[in-house]
C-alpha cells in the first residue's frame, strides 16, 4: 500500500471519541461547562489580539481556532456553545473582530472538530474543515463585500481567486488538524 494512502485514510487521533465519551458522562457536566467557558474566553483573547497588538497580534490571533477545535470534541453542542460565546464576548471586548471570527476562525474550529468526532479519518477532516473556512471567507469576500484578504483582492466574483482561497483553505485545514491533533494527544495523556 502507497505510504501517502495511509497518512491520508488512517484514524488522525483516536483519543477524541475517548475524550467525546468521558466528558459525555453525567458526572462531567460541570466540569464541561468550567471548560467551555474557559475555552471561549481563551480564543477571545486570541481572536482579539489582532486589534489589540497591531503586527504581533496577527500571528496570535490565528490560534482561536484550538479552542473552538476542543470544545467541539468535547460535543457538538459544547463547540457551538463556545463559538456563540466567543461571539458575545467579542462583542463587548473587541467589535471589530465579530465579523471576522464567525466566518473563519471560528467556522473552521467547528468544522474540524465536528469532523473529529464524526468522521475521524484525516482526508474527510481536512476536507470538512477547509470547505467550511473557504465558504465562510467567500461569503464574507463575495457576500458581505468585507476585504477579508485585503484590499489587494477584489470583491467581484473571480474564478481564480475562489480557487486560490480553496488551495489555500486546503493547507490551513490540514495544518489545524495536525496542530490539533497535537494537542489532543497531549490533552488525552493528561486526562487518563
Amino acid at each position: 500500500m502507497n505510504p501517502m494512502n495511509n497518512y491520508w485514510l488512517k484514524p488522525v487521533c483516536p483519543e477524541v471519541s475517548e475524550i467525546n465519551t468521558r466528558f459525555g458522562a453525567a458526572q462531567f457536566a460541570t466540569r464541561k461547562m468550567i471548560t467551555v467557558a474557559f475555552l471561549a474566553a481563551l480564543s477571545v483573547i486570541f481572536q482579539s489580539m489582532g486589534g489589540l497588538l497591531p503586527g504581533i497580534g496577527y500571528l496570535i490571533s490565528p490560534l482561536a481556532t484550538a479552542p473552538i477545535v476542543l470544545s467541539t470534541i468535547l460535543s457538538v453542542g459544547s463547540g457551538l456553545t463556545a463559538y456563540l460565546l466567543t461571539m458575545l464576548l467579542l462583542f463587548f471586548i473587541q467589535p471589530s473582530e465579530l465579523i471576522v471570527f464567525p466566518f473563519t476562525t471560528g467556522l473552521l474550529g467547528l468544522g474540524i472538530g465536528g469532523s473529529l468526532i464524526y468522521l475521524k479519518i484525516r482526508l474527510p477532516v481536512v476536507i470538512t474543515g477547509s470547505l467550511s473556512l473557504w465558504a465562510g471567507i467567500l461569503l464574507l469576500l463575495y457576500v458581505f463585500r468585507f476585504p477579508v484578504l485585503g484590499p489587494a483582492v477584489s470583491s467581484t466574483f473571480s474564478l481564480s481567486t475562489i480557487t486560490i482561497v480553496y488551495v489555500f483553505s486546503l493547507f490551513y485545514s490540514w495544518l489545524w488538524v495536525e496542530i490539533s491533533r497535537y494537542f489532543i494527544k497531549k490533552i488525552s495523556k493528561g486526562i487518563t
